[in-house]
């Protein structure tokens, strides 16, 4: 569950809310700079933002987890070694371009780092890079290199909006959450919105804080914290090649309670794997499924992914439309195809509080139908209209409320749980992944 329960009425308002959350934790500067360039691929002109983030000195202090794909992009594989090295300066991120599986795709990133790290005065080992966007795409490397002195230039201390700002694609608006613990602090930004089945991590995900954590157990509290965030939630089924979950300490501020600090960290990430979902590509509803009672928390998860992940149900919901027959049969697919051989008569399931399950058989009437609309109705984020073309899109760029359609299924046959995020089917998604790279 979220932190808190935040609505906004205008995107100035949600702005007004990301500065409250947006200073930085001391020994960090970031800063952007935007370019346009013409992709070999396709030669028409786009834009790139890079996005530096670094540090006033390089720390032992930092972790890391990467997607699980085995077609992973060229900064994962880089990133992977960076793991070894015995200190972090700096973060190197571009949008528009992966760098997945492109020539020479992982000599380009490490000739990035190298003059980022000539700018900052540090070793390229000490820099990490990331990209997202468009899967198989070159980097534009000369562009990007003669854009970092601007992206140097222009660090700063202040805050990380430009950041958050800086890393999004298809994102309708940058995602940034903060928690105070003692006398320091953590600030995480995310990027995501579509291609999103984490497996480890999830899109790109950043993560400072000035707090002092040993390297060893900052590396460990991430592994759990991710387990629990970034690891329930889904789009689209699909896992990304470029996920990336950085965590960095600048050591800058005595850290006396490990288990608050980690307990804050987990709050953070649980609120930016929310708002990744709830800033999917065409996401007018947040989905929450509550598995209890199952033989182990593997299992909750894994029906839990199931029901968001089944499109006939998501698309249900997207249309406000409670059609619950298409819920349970996703259940009962999972526990089929799967062989998980479990007594199904104790199943009870509620939307929304309302239950609509129980005992074997479905238990409906209007005004239980009535119900459910109005539950759906509330949790939508916007309703679908086409503009003057025939187009989807949305028609806010912030998020007006933290509603989810709330879901709860019971097995009744043991003390396995997990709560599962993600977001129904639209006629936005659809247009978005049809028209990404045109």
């Amino acid at each position: 569950m979220p932190s808190t329960n935040l609505t906004f009425s205008s995107a100035a308002e949600h702005r007004a809310w990301l500065s409250t959350q947006a200073p930085l934790p001391q020994g960090f500067r970031v800063g952007t700079t935007r370019f346009e360039f013409i992709p070999r691929e396709a030669p028409k002109l786009a834009k790139m933002t890079l996005t530096l983030i670094a540090l006033d000195q390089p720390t032992p202090d930092f972790a890391a987890v990467f997607t699980k794909n085995a077609f992973p992009g060229a900064p994962v594989i880089v990133g992977r070694t960076r793991l070894g090295e015995p200190t972090l300066g700096a973060i190197i991120v571009n949008n528009k371009i992966s760098n997945v599986c492109a020539p020479g795709g992982v000599e380009t990133a490490e000739r990035i780092c190298a003059q980022t790290a000539k700018l900052l005065g540090i070793s390229s080992q000490q820099v990490l890079p990331s990209s997202t966007g468009v899967i198989g795409w070159g980097l534009p490397e000369e562009s990007m290199i003669d854009a970092l002195p601007k992206a140097v230039e222009v660090l700063s201390g202040d805050n990380i909006i430009p950041a958050a700002e800086g890393i999004v694609t298809t994102d309708l608006y940058p995602k940034i959450r903060r928690a105070v613990v003692g006398q320091g602090s953590i600030v995480g930004i995310a990027k995501g919105a579509g291609m999103l089945e984490p497996n480890l991590a999830t899109m790109l995900v950043y993560i400072l804080t000035d707090l002092a954590i040993p390297r060893d157990q900052l590396r460990a509290m991430l592994k759990r914290v991710v387990e629990t965030s970034f690891n329930t939630i889904s789009i689209d089924s699909d896992t990304s090649t470029s996920d990336t979950v950085a965590l960095v300490s600048s050591g800058k501020v005595p850290c006396d309670d490990t288990t608050a600090f980690e307990q804050a960290l987990a709050q953070v990430c649980r609120d930016l794997a929310e708002d990744i979902i709830r800033n999917g590509e065409g996401v007018h509803h947040v989905i929450r499924v509550a598995v209890t009672g199952a033989p182990d928390s593997t299992i909750a998860r894994s029906l839990g992914k199931a029901i968001i992940n089944a499109p006939l149900f998501k698309c249900a919901v997207a249309g406000n439309d409670p059609n619950v027959g298409r819920l349970i049969q996703a259940i009962g697919k999972h526990v089929g195809a799967q062989n998980l051989q479990l007594d199904l008569s104790r199943l009870r399931v509620t939307i929304g509080g309302v239950e609509i399950f129980a005992n074997g058989a479905f238990q409906l009437n209007p005004a239980k139908e009535d119900q459910l609309v109005a539950h759906l109705r509330n949790a939508e984020l916007y309703a679908s209209a086409p503009d003057k073309d025939g187009f989807f899109a949305p028609p806010v760029k912030f998020p007006p409320h933290e509603r989810c359609v709330e879901i709860s299924v019971d097995l009744g046959v043991g003390n396995g749980n997990a709560t599962v995020l993600g977001g129904d089917l639209t006629h936005e998604y659809v247009s978005e992944n049809a028209d990404y790279r045109s």
